[in-house]
């Protein structure tokens, strides 16, 4: 994920300027005012997106709903994510956005994103409540089940290549992160 030089625009981004942007195919998130984009997702990346999207939504409660990105997650008017799955409050989505703090927020990890997702997205996160931060590293692979404990995520559980993992929180969910990446 790269920051993306926009000439001429000296005050912190918002979240006006940010639906002001035109569908170029790229994703663009706003992090403390500051405008991030990254590049279309891979084969790979998108697989694992599915397949855990699949997984959530099995028991996803009635009163929620999972989505795949692109969803805006509104943290502020200066903070702007989209997590590649958001499991929203259904009262909390809009028309254009999630506006508040997710239930759950899933990031798949790339080789362009790995600080972005594991550092910064993570610390905005936590710093506005979400209660569960998942991390799915594909390329090793494995899964960060990361649960909100005061002002900081622990790890709720973790897996790796073909272990298991089955987690109750938010809601019950059974991961397997060799099975997440396999093209069969």
């Amino acid at each position: 994920m790269a920051t993306v030089p926009v000439f001429g625009h000296r005050e912190p981004f918002t979240r006006r300027d940010l639906e002001s942007i035109a569908d170029d195919g790229h994703r663009y998130e706003l992090v403390d005012g500051v405008l991030l984009m990254s590049p279309s997702p891979r084969p790979l990346h998108q697989r694992v997106v599915a397949r855990v999207l699949a997984a959530v939504s099995r028991n996803c409660p009635a009163d929620c709903e999972a989505l795949p990105a692109p969803v805006d997650v509104v943290l502020a008017d200066d903070t702007v994510l989209i997590p590649d799955v958001v499991v929203g409050r259904r009262g909390d989505y809009t028309e254009r956005a999630l506006v508040g703090v997710p239930v759950l927020a899933v990031e798949v990890i790339s080789p362009s994103s790995r600080l972005i997702d594991t550092e910064l997205k993570r610390a905005r996160l936590a710093a506005a409540g979400c209660p569960n931060y998942w991390l799915v590293d594909p390329y090793v692979p494995d899964v960060l089940c990361l649960s909100l404990a005061g002002d900081a995520y622990v790890t709720l559980a973790k897996a790796s290549h073909d272990q298991p993992i089955a987690v109750d929180q938010p809601f019950p969910v059974t991961l397997n992160p060799a099975e997440l990446v396999s093209d069969y």
